[in-house]
């Protein structure tokens, strides 16, 4: 007990609380993450955009594992490994564009508690998307060096702590994005045209996150 309390007293907690704050401001700002979890709870209902959290959230911990351990440091020097996964996370975007071009608008829009593909779908769908977005991984190896709050604590523990406060501040705002969208699409069974309309919202959200992905630099 007493080794507990000297740990604790080497943690810097003004540090964690800026990271915290931080992380929130991130996940409010408007981003390719937060507009898929928006267009899917309107599309879909609330449970889909929430199984669609999970998924993004969770692949946070690719992303934490790869910079705990160094290999984001290894992609981040790699022009061809940066490259390939960003290609592959463009392609699989394209993709997902492409089966909901292939669908059927009348069913994009569902009574807000059945989503119209299974939670397990949607998670793999939103967790395929954040590990293959290269940038994530830079973004956390240019990110969380900088909080490092102790010096007693091993560092990969620390990241892992990191990690997991990052996950919670995006899980707090795309589930509060998914449940407040996800109420929006309710009210839009009513319009005739609505499905049609978000079909399209939808293809342009991936094709447009496919594209800026494709283009973007480390």
């Amino acid at each position: 007990m007493h080794s507990l309390f000297l740990f604790l007293e080497t943690i810097n907690y003004p540090i964690l609380i800026g990271f915290l704050v931080s992380s929130l401001a991130l996940a409010i700002s408007p981003g390719p993450d937060n507009i898929f979890v928006l267009t899917q709870s309107i599309s879909n209902g609330t449970k889909s955009g929430l199984a669609t959290v999970f998924g993004l959230v969770s692949g946070c911990l690719v992303h934490t594992t790869l910079l705990a351990f160094g290999i984001s440091e290894i992609i981040k020097r790699s022009d061809t490994l940066f490259f390939a996964i960003k290609l592959f996370g463009a392609i699989y975007l394209l993709y997902l564009a492409y089966q909901v071009y292939r669908s059927d608008a009348s069913i994009l829009l569902d009574n807000g508690d059945k989503p119209t593909q299974a939670p397990s779908k949607l998670f793999w769908k939103g967790f395929t998307m954040n590990v293959l977005n290269p940038k994530v991984t830079i973004f956390f190896l240019a990110f969380f060096p900088g909080f490092l709050f102790s010096t007693e604590l091993n560092i990969v523990i620390q990241f892992y702590v990191l990690g997991l406060l990052f996950m919670l501040s995006a899980l707090i705002v795309f589930g509060a994005i998914a449940v407040l969208a996800g109420n929006i699409s309710k009210s839009l069974m009513s319009h005739k045209k609505a499905g049609l309309y978000l079909k399209w919202v939808q293809i342009i959200v991936f094709v447009g996150i496919a594209i800026y992905l494709f283009l973007s630099d480390k």
